[in-house]
């Protein structure tokens, strides 16, 4: 089969690599029918996270079940399938308690497990999904139209990141808003705030697209600008005190450092974006302010089954987000497409 493997800084390469098969009985093997690159791959991409090259990469996809160990009982060959992007069990403590992405037994796509099992990257053309029955969810009705494949593969990810960006910064009926970061995870924050009540949604844009997309979501206001001037604009915006809740979702010290400072008295940052800066917290700040932060890396696994009606239904669109589609076969040009800001994000099909 052919897979998607990192060598280095910006040497993207697909390549042949051995069938992945059945060894644990819980397992199950999925042909890839949808994959996509993640905004969070682009950081080994660029070097910024160091790598040992080469390396399986990606991490959402989604497909048709070929196989499963005899001991899998909730899917079943043919079933089409929503993987999240990671492995999980779904039956743990940490997973019931609503944190999967701390499965006791879980693991990472393309990351060496403790067995080995999770050497898979989600970006080839079928992977073994170590913890069938939990990980997997299984979309009804068969195979889908092509028209909702990208709105339901961004339950592997992005739209659940999203929702989790809101949940976490306490979004309710009524809230105000403000989206830090205008890529695919924070214009889902936009729909995930809208689908959660807000009355009020600003997002953080320099982009004429992505603005656009934004109010198609269901944002109110655009600000262009950024530090001093961006927390002078959002308090404008907020009679001169902030809105109740900031969803941080690129990564940086400078958007934390907005999130933080954007949000009013006793607001409420949720921050999704991978910290790779390691950003201080200001805690002087913090205390004075009542500001809260709350968030980290999605458990998207225990959102799907709430967010996957809405997909079905069209109530939701998140799969807008999807502004570029290309082969597998041209997965090198897919990174440098997001690496240049050419694409929000895109879509690969085998």
């Amino acid at each position: 089969m052919q897979a998607t493997l990192l060598h280095g800084e910006r040497d993207i390469r697909l390549e042949e690599v051995p069938d992945p098969k059945l060894s644990s009985g819980i397992d199950a093997i999925v042909r890839v029918t949808a994959s996509c690159v993640c905004g969070s791959d682009l950081w080994g991409y660029r070097g910024v996270a160091p790598s040992r090259g080469p390396k399986r990469i990606g991490h959402e996809f989604m497909g048709v079940v070929e196989s499963v160990g005899d001991r899998v009982g909730n899917v079943k060959v043919g079933d089409f399938v929503i993987a999240p992007f990671y492995d999980c069990d779904m039956t743990c403590i940490n997973c019931r308690n609503g944190f999967s992405t701390s499965c006791l037994h879980g693991g990472w796509w393309g990351a060496d497990d403790r067995d080995g099992g999770f050497a898979d990257g989600g970006q080839g053309e079928f992977v073994r999904v170590p913890h069938a029955d939990g990980s997997l969810t299984v979309v009804p009705g068969g195979t889908p139209d092509a028209a909702l494949v990208p709105h339901l593969l961004t339950l592997a990810d992005v739209m659940g990141t999203g929702h989790h960006a809101a949940l976490s910064a306490g979004v309710r009926e009524g809230s105000t808003v403000v989206v830090v970061g205008d890529g695919a995870v924070g214009l889902c924050g936009v729909i995930a705030a809208k689908r959660l009540g807000a009355s009020r949604i600003v997002a953080m844009s320099r982009h004429a697209s992505r603005q656009a997309l934004a109010r198609t979501f269901g944002a109110t206001d655009i600000v262009e600008e950024r530090g001093r001037d961006g927390i002078e604009r959002i308090r404008e915006l907020f009679d001169g005190i902030g809105p109740d809740s900031v969803l941080e979702c690129v990564g940086t010290e400078e958007s934390m450092n907005q999130a933080l400072r954007s949000a009013r008295p006793g607001g409420q940052v949720g921050f999704v974006g991978v910290p790779h800066q390691a950003p201080t917290l200001p805690l002087r700040r913090m205390f004075d302010t009542n500001v809260g932060v709350r968030g980290g890396v999605a458990p998207v696994r225990n959102y799907i089954d709430e967010l996957l009606p809405d997909v079905l239904s069209g109530a939701i669109q998140p799969g807008l987000v999807f502004d570029l589609e290309l082969p597998l076969s041209e997965v090198a040009e897919a990174y440098a497409a997001m690496d240049e800001r050419r694409a929000v994000k895109v879509l690969l099909r085998p």
